[in-house]
Protein backbone atom coordinates (compact mmCIF):
# COMPACT_ATOMS: atom_id res chain seq x y z
CA UNK A 1 0.00 0.00 0.00
CA UNK A 2 1.75 3.44 -1.04
CA UNK A 3 0.01 5.82 1.46
CA UNK A 4 -1.77 5.29 4.49
CA UNK A 5 -4.68 7.98 5.79
CA UNK A 6 -5.02 6.26 9.10
CA UNK A 7 -5.22 2.64 10.63
CA UNK A 8 -8.28 1.66 8.77
CA UNK A 9 -7.35 3.64 5.21
CA UNK A 10 -5.12 3.46 2.80
CA UNK A 11 -4.22 5.13 -0.81
CA UNK A 12 -3.18 3.64 -3.82
CA UNK A 13 -2.59 4.36 -7.66
CA UNK A 14 -3.51 1.77 -9.39
CA UNK A 15 -0.20 0.02 -11.00
CA UNK A 16 0.35 -1.16 -14.22
CA UNK A 17 0.96 -4.74 -12.87
CA UNK A 18 -2.94 -4.65 -11.43
CA UNK A 19 -4.52 -4.03 -15.18
CA UNK A 20 -5.97 -6.39 -17.67
CA UNK A 21 -5.25 -5.93 -21.58
CA UNK A 22 -8.32 -3.56 -21.52
CA UNK A 23 -6.50 -1.20 -18.74
CA UNK A 24 -9.18 -2.23 -15.65
CA UNK A 25 -7.87 -3.65 -12.30
CA UNK A 26 -8.39 -6.90 -12.00
CA UNK A 27 -10.66 -8.31 -9.45
CA UNK A 28 -8.29 -10.03 -7.26
CA UNK A 29 -6.44 -6.92 -7.19
CA UNK A 30 -9.08 -5.26 -5.36
CA UNK A 31 -9.06 -8.06 -3.17
CA UNK A 32 -5.45 -8.47 -2.26
CA UNK A 33 -5.36 -4.67 -1.49
CA UNK A 34 -8.67 -4.62 1.07
CA UNK A 35 -7.21 -8.09 2.75
CA UNK A 36 -4.25 -5.72 3.33
CA UNK A 37 -5.78 -2.19 4.42
CA UNK A 38 -7.69 -4.92 6.80
CA UNK A 39 -4.53 -6.42 8.27
CA UNK A 40 -3.13 -2.90 9.06
CA UNK A 41 -6.49 -2.33 10.45
CA UNK A 42 -6.37 -5.25 12.76
CA UNK A 43 -3.10 -4.50 14.43
CA UNK A 44 -4.37 -1.70 16.00
CA UNK A 45 -6.94 -4.40 18.20
CA UNK A 46 -6.34 -4.60 22.08
CA UNK A 47 -3.79 -7.42 22.96
CA UNK A 48 -5.97 -10.26 24.45
CA UNK A 49 -4.25 -13.50 25.96
CA UNK A 50 -5.29 -17.16 24.47
CA UNK A 51 -6.90 -15.22 21.19
CA UNK A 52 -8.36 -17.42 18.45
CA UNK A 53 -7.29 -17.05 15.30
CA UNK A 54 -9.35 -16.10 12.35
CA UNK A 55 -10.51 -17.64 9.25
CA UNK A 56 -11.75 -16.00 6.72
CA UNK A 57 -14.96 -17.54 5.47
CA UNK A 58 -16.53 -15.67 2.68
CA UNK A 59 -15.03 -12.89 0.23
CA UNK A 60 -16.81 -11.12 -2.13
CA UNK A 61 -16.13 -8.16 -4.49
CA UNK A 62 -18.92 -5.98 -5.88
CA UNK A 63 -18.17 -3.74 -8.65
CA UNK A 64 -19.22 -0.63 -9.53
CA UNK A 65 -17.11 0.55 -12.00
CA UNK A 66 -13.86 -0.53 -13.19
CA UNK A 67 -10.48 1.20 -11.73
CA UNK A 68 -7.71 1.95 -14.69
CA UNK A 69 -4.05 2.11 -14.69
CA UNK A 70 -2.67 5.35 -12.40
CA UNK A 71 -6.32 6.29 -11.08
CA UNK A 72 -6.02 7.22 -7.17
CA UNK A 73 -7.96 4.56 -5.22
CA UNK A 74 -9.03 4.81 -1.66
CA UNK A 75 -9.51 1.45 0.54
CA UNK A 76 -11.35 1.88 3.65
CA UNK A 77 -12.26 -0.60 5.99
CA UNK A 78 -15.44 -0.54 8.15
CA UNK A 79 -16.80 -3.34 10.98
CA UNK A 80 -19.79 -4.17 8.88
CA UNK A 81 -21.38 -7.20 11.45
CA UNK A 82 -20.24 -8.60 14.73
CA UNK A 83 -21.65 -12.03 15.57
CA UNK A 84 -20.97 -14.39 18.56
CA UNK A 85 -18.09 -16.02 16.08
CA UNK A 86 -17.54 -14.29 13.61
CA UNK A 87 -16.83 -10.47 12.63
CA UNK A 88 -17.65 -9.09 9.22
CA UNK A 89 -15.65 -6.36 7.36
CA UNK A 90 -16.57 -4.11 4.61
CA UNK A 91 -13.99 -2.25 2.81
CA UNK A 92 -15.15 0.35 0.32
CA UNK A 93 -13.06 1.20 -2.78
CA UNK A 94 -13.63 4.79 -3.89
CA UNK A 95 -11.81 7.27 -6.66
CA UNK A 96 -12.92 10.40 -7.77
CA UNK A 97 -15.07 11.34 -4.90
CA UNK A 98 -17.20 7.65 -5.90
CA UNK A 99 -17.40 4.68 -5.02
CA UNK A 100 -16.04 2.13 -7.41
CA UNK A 101 -16.03 -1.64 -5.82
CA UNK A 102 -16.92 -2.71 -1.96
CA UNK A 103 -15.26 -5.48 -1.10
CA UNK A 104 -16.98 -7.94 1.77
CA UNK A 105 -14.74 -9.89 3.91
CA UNK A 106 -15.89 -12.29 6.98
CA UNK A 107 -13.57 -14.09 9.24
CA UNK A 108 -14.22 -16.79 12.07
CA UNK A 109 -13.13 -16.96 14.95
CA UNK A 110 -11.17 -20.67 15.54
CA UNK A 111 -9.67 -22.40 19.08
CA UNK A 112 -6.02 -22.56 18.68
CA UNK A 113 -5.48 -26.33 19.42
CA UNK A 114 -8.62 -27.97 17.29
CA UNK A 115 -9.75 -25.19 15.14
CA UNK A 116 -13.22 -25.63 16.73
CA UNK A 117 -15.95 -22.46 16.31
CA UNK A 118 -14.79 -20.02 19.03
CA UNK A 119 -16.17 -17.07 20.48
CA UNK A 120 -14.85 -13.47 20.35
CA UNK A 121 -13.46 -12.16 23.39
CA UNK A 122 -15.21 -9.55 24.90
CA UNK A 123 -12.45 -7.30 24.46
CA UNK A 124 -12.22 -7.55 20.98
CA UNK A 125 -15.80 -7.09 20.40
CA UNK A 126 -15.60 -4.17 22.47
CA UNK A 127 -13.17 -2.67 20.21
CA UNK A 128 -15.15 -3.59 17.27
CA UNK A 129 -18.39 -1.87 18.38
CA UNK A 130 -16.32 1.44 18.06
CA UNK A 131 -16.39 1.14 14.67
CA UNK A 132 -19.88 0.15 13.95
CA UNK A 133 -21.45 2.69 12.32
Amino acid sequence: MAKSSGSNAAEIRVPFRDVDMHGEMFISSYISYAESVLANFWLARPEVEGEPIYTASKISCILHRPLHYDELVEFTTAVDKIGVRSVGFLIAVEAEGERAAEVEIIWQARNREDLSPAALPEVTRDWLYTFVD
